[in-house]
């Protein structure tokens, strides 16, 4: 069980895959999701198959180039009637504002699987789990490392004196102490609860709620399907846990930046007294302030690395 949702692994770089191998090994797992819509399990992303059930007939798939929002650009590439059961309301449940002031830029997350292939991630080469879990994998990574935990920098940044350069990779506007405002980020409150005498609560690992009929809740993980067979088979009933978002004000439970035009600009503000900074690098989800999935901060990550030592 990972504490902070189940983080698919997925990539199609060779580099950031033999980088994560040096920490601990992976056994194979290709997620597929389900969503649940008119009270049936549905594969999400939508497939074709589904679309043609519903409305009886294939739509344009051209993805607008210039929607000037994250509605515009969804419905360029589906009908109106998919994007209602699917999208719109599971938008504003993980956000919390209506789907038309999101970003246009937020829709490339969005996808139709034309193929009818249940993957989540079909085209990527590498795919799955570390078999020891991500805390032994972060645990490897920093062996080498002297770590300090329970440890605010921000109010303790004094004390250090970098030999090159401090990395910091925590929220930018927290780092200058809101001076120009707080920006905006969502987090997930996440509800365990264990089913001792089940032996499987749901059709598949995650199934998404994206209607508001359903609850506050935008999915529900069973982990016990996320595991491999051979430890399955000694695991006594299931744990199953559901995620709620929310808008956290402590810096601790900040995980998705707000994708739109106001938080944008605000960034953007804060990008410019970052660069003015001699000797840090601020960088990472909340330091660049943008949603990575994890093989894209690990190639960031390297990438900037790679800068650093030159």
């Amino acid at each position: 069980m990972q504490k902070y949702g189940p983080h698919y692994f997925r990539t199609s770089s060779q580099r950031v895959w033999n980088f994560v191998q040096q920490f601990g090994s992976f056994y194979r797992y290709e997620a597929k999701v389900l969503s649940r819509v008119d009270e049936r399990h549905e594969n999400w992303p939508v497939t074709l198959s589904y679309i043609r059930r519903l409305i009886g007939y294939i739509p344009a798939h051209e993805r607008a180039a210039d929607a000037p929002n994250f509605e515009a650009a969804v419905l360029s590439i589906m009908p109106m009637e998919v994007y209602d059961r699917f999208v719109r309301e599971y938008s504003e449940k993980q956000w919390g504002i209506p789907a038309h002031r999101l970003d246009a830029d937020l829709a490339r997350r969005v996808q139709i699987r034309w193929d009818d292939d249940s993957r989540l991630t079909p085209r990527a080469r590498y795919q799955g789990l570390p078999k020891a879990g991500y805390t032994e994998l972060i645990q490897s990574m920093l062996k080498s490392i002297p770590v300090v935990l329970d440890f605010d920098y921000l109010q303790e940044r004094k004390l250090f004196r970098p030999r090159k350069m401090t990395v910091f990779t925590g929220a930018i506007d927290e780092y200058f102490d809101f001076s120009l405002g707080r920006l905006k980020y969502r987090g997930q409150r996440r509800d365990t609860t264990y089913h001792p005498g089940i032996c499987r609560l749901q059709p598949a690992a995650q199934v998404n709620e994206p209607q508001h009929a359903g609850g506050a809740h935008i999915r529900t993980l069973e982990w016990k399907q996320l595991m491999p067979p051979e430890r399955v088979r000694r695991i006594k009933g299931t744990v199953v846990t559901k995620e709620t978002p929310f808008s956290p004000e402590d810096s601790d439970q900040y995980e998705y930046p707000f994708p739109d035009e106001e938080n944008r600009s605000l960034y953007s503000r804060y990008r410019s007294l970052a660069a003015e900074e001699k000797n840090t690098l601020i960088c990472g989800r909340l330091g660049e302030y943008r949603y990575y999935d994890m093989d894209q901060a690990i190639a960031r990550a390297l990438m900037l690395a790679k800068r650093l030592c030159q």
